[in-house]
């Protein structure tokens, strides 16, 4: 499973906390870590987490700019993450001829260790409230609209002025939906290298049915090294390699960055996700795993090529029909709907809290029922549903950075910002492998989509497929265009706006073609949507300050959180499900399923079975509060040892996109001695495991 593509709603929970607001109950709450609540956390279980101990966790957990999470698990700049997460450039690195997810992968030496293309981690340094600079050119009188282009002005100069002063990544986070503004500054580390993953099927063992349920056995992990000038990273702080792990009832934090949740969200937003916006993300993802699953069907190789996105897909529908399953409970809308009402009322009850804040609901009402009528272009045209390859995708990049860079760099959209272009020409400039075949069969089935949404005489169908079938089209398109050459997009980016304006490639034509009224349905959705919502999720934030002060913890940013919970089983359908699984438990697993796909073993993990202490926890589960993003984060001790590596959720726990129910939610983790024992035993890695556990730096100094 991938959580960092996103965990949300399933039917079917019993509700028992309010999320309104995300008012912390239990151990709810994906805190920042400059309001960790330390009184709640000594109070449910007698730990006191100093600053020393905050500071030591938050500068060994990293971010990948890819979308999940690891920390820094050796002195030599090891770093751990789930398998998923490098999944991607594991594909990359592979070949027909040679299939590291189908072989796994273990560097044996430093020269073994393969560099990684257009990674970026980020290691968070420190966070400054800027919230009154934000808003300091914002007036009472100025629209929505306006009130967002001071705001982004602002912010961007606060971006550059720290990026220029400190040379670190300088990002201002909204939280609260607009009620605070946090500067974060992070160190950057741009040369990462594959050390180690095992199989797939061993880290995605059980498939799409053990997808969002446990018990679970599932080595999803990996290595990583991260290097500075050529020499492997000494980081200032690293998580020491628990071997003895947990025991059911222990306090255990998890760190990592969160993709996004929709705890403080009004009712009249949550039915606006049910009844207009994830049906239409839904019937996309179905037209995705469809095609992709008629290519796979044309042989190996072609399984091999499209196995990463099909598992992104299947796990992103599961997901969403899930989100939207929630979304239909009448209890969960019962439970959100009183307690609006409830804060509603307690809003009018005040003449002062009523002025500030009265008009907030209906604010946000109005906007989701107007956004509905040109959702669908947004999500075709801006969002580019109807252009699925990345070649349009690089093709847009282009255009658009020819048309932004022309701009002050206050005025650009806040990705062609001056901060953000490295990166965007790192990753233009990247030689990914592209399989042309592939290409044209998802976009072809993308203009078909659109085509099938908008009907075929729509004049933006007729525009885009220009007379031509979509086969015929995306044929053209994709043969036709030169930015299947990293070179050449490359020497577009670095020639800037003349060079690409002059380019008269079909794709950047294409892209040419719709930007005007992609920008426009952009615009419309910032100002009409985006900008409302940001004023009035920011009044209700601030009702809520006024009586729940730091009880209140913000929605999730992909930034860098902390929740705390214990290693705990709980009951489903009337059975006890224990906490913990053991590497012995998975053999009886597959031998249950009679090793047939996906329940399944590498011949490795065959022959190598009596090698094992099978009695070795494996997998667990625990209390923490994780949505999507959290992938890689580490399950970490009171010792501030690393016992764990989150890599799923349960089934209970995916209506944590809008509450949070401690007596079923739980967090997965791979255990700590799981993944020795793997690691040792299965791989034959003793150097890695030695560098992981200190054996190596103790015998070098005499202490072992």
């Amino acid at each position: 499973m991938k959580i960092r593509r996103f965990m949300c709603a399933l039917l079917g929970v019993l509700l028992t906390l309010s999320s309104l607001g995300s008012i912390a109950r239990a151990d709810e709450g994906m805190w920042p870590f400059n309001n960790v609540p330390k009184a709640e956390i000594k109070k449910r279980y007698g730990f006191d987490v100093t600053d020393a101990w905050l500071k030591h966790v938050q500068l060994a957990s990293v971010r990948f700019n890819n979308g999940g999470s690891g920390s820094f698990v050796s002195p030599e700049g090891l770093v751990l993450t789930n398998y998923h997460i490098v999944e991607d450039f594991v594909g990359e690195f592979s070949t027909a001829q040679k299939d590291y997810a189908k072989e796994g992968f273990l560097a044996r030496t430093r020269a073994e260790e393969m560099k990684i293309p257009n990674l970026e981690l980020n290691e968070l340094v420190s966070i400054e409230d800027v919230t009154d600079r934000v808003n300091a050119n914002v007036k009472p009188d100025m629209s929505a609209a306006d009130a967002l282009a001071a705001r982004r002005t602002a912010i961007a100069a606060i971006e550059a002025e720290s990026t220029k002063a400190t040379g670190l990544r300088s990002d201002v986070i909204t939280l609260y939906q607009g009620g605070q503004y946090n500067l974060y500054r992070y160190k950057k580390y741009t040369d990462v290298r594959l050390v180690f993953v095992p199989e797939f099927q061993a880290a995605f063992f059980g498939g799409d049915p053990d997808n969002f349920n446990f018990p679970r056995f599932n080595i999803d992990m990996s290595l990583v090294r991260v290097y500075e000038n050529d020499q492997p990273v000494h980081p200032a702080e690293y998580l020491k390699w628990s071997t003895t792990g947990t025991k059911e009832g222990d306090l255990v934090f998890v760190t990592g960055n969160p993709g996004s949740t929709s705890r403080l969200n009004t009712v009249a937003n949550l039915e606006y996700l049910r009844d207009v916006s994830i049906p239409l993300i839904i019937r996309t993802l179905e037209h995705r795993e469809a095609v992709l699953k008629a290519y796979m069907a044309q042989g190996e190789e072609q399984t091999r090529r499209g196995q990463n996105e099909l598992n992104g897909v299947q796990n992103s529908l599961k997901v969403y029909r899930g989100q939207l399953g929630g979304l239909k409970d009448a209890s969960l809308m019962a439970r959100k709907t009183k307690e609006e009402q409830a804060l509603r009322q307690s809003i009018a009850s005040d003449p002062r809290r009523q002025k500030e804040y009265g008009s907030a609901f209906d604010a946000i009402a109005s906007a989701r029922k107007n956004f509905a009528s040109y959702e669908r272009d947004r999500r075709f045209l801006d969002l580019s549903a109807g252009f699925n390859t990345q070649l349009f995708g690089y093709a847009r990049a282009l255009v658009r950075y020819a048309a932004e860079s022309a701009k002050p760099n206050g005025e650009r959209l806040p990705e062609y910002a001056d901060p953000r272009l490295p990166a965007l020409g790192a990753a233009l400039a990247a030689d990914t492998p592209l399989y042309l075949d592939f290409e044209k069969l998802k976009l072809a089935d993308s203009l078909n989509f659109m085509a099938s949404e908008y009907g075929k005489d729509d004049p933006l169908v007729v525009r885009v497929l220009k007379g031509k079938t979509p086969e015929a089209r995306a044929a053209e398109l994709i043969d036709g265009t030169k930015l299947k050459d990293a070179a050449f997009r490359a020497q577009l980016f670095k020639g800037g706006k003349a060079a690409i304006d002059a380019e008269a490639d079909p794709m950047l034509e294409l892209a040419r073609s719709i930007d005007a009224e992609a920008r426009a349905v952009r615009k419309r959705y910032e100002d009409s949507v985006v900008s409302v919502e940001r004023n009035a999720y920011g009044q209700i934030a601030h009702a809520l300050f006024e009586t729940e002060g730091t009880k209140l913890y913000p929605d999730a940013t992909f930034t860098l959180r902390i929740s705390y919970g214990a290693v705990k089983g709980y009951n489903e359908n009337g059975r006890h499900v224990a906490p913990y699984t053991t590497l012995g438990g998975l053999y009886e697993r597959a031998a249950q399923h009679k090793y047939q796909f996906p329940y399944n073993l590498p011949q490795r993990w065959l022959d190598k079975r009596t090698a094992l202490d099978l009695k070795t926890p494996f997998n667990f589960v625990s209390t923490n509060d994780i949505i999507g993003g959290n992938s890689g984060s580490p399950t970490i001790n009171k010792q501030g040892e690393l016992v764990g590596l989150i890599f799923d959720g349960n089934i209970q726990s995916l209506v944590g996109n809008f509450i949070y129910d401690e007596s079923v939610n739980r967090a997965i983790s791979v255990d700590s001695r799981g993944m020795l024992e793997v690691m040792r035993k299965m791989f034959g890695a003793s150097e890695l495991v030695n560098e992981l556990t200190g054996a190596r730096a103790q015998s070098a100094t005499g202490s072992r």
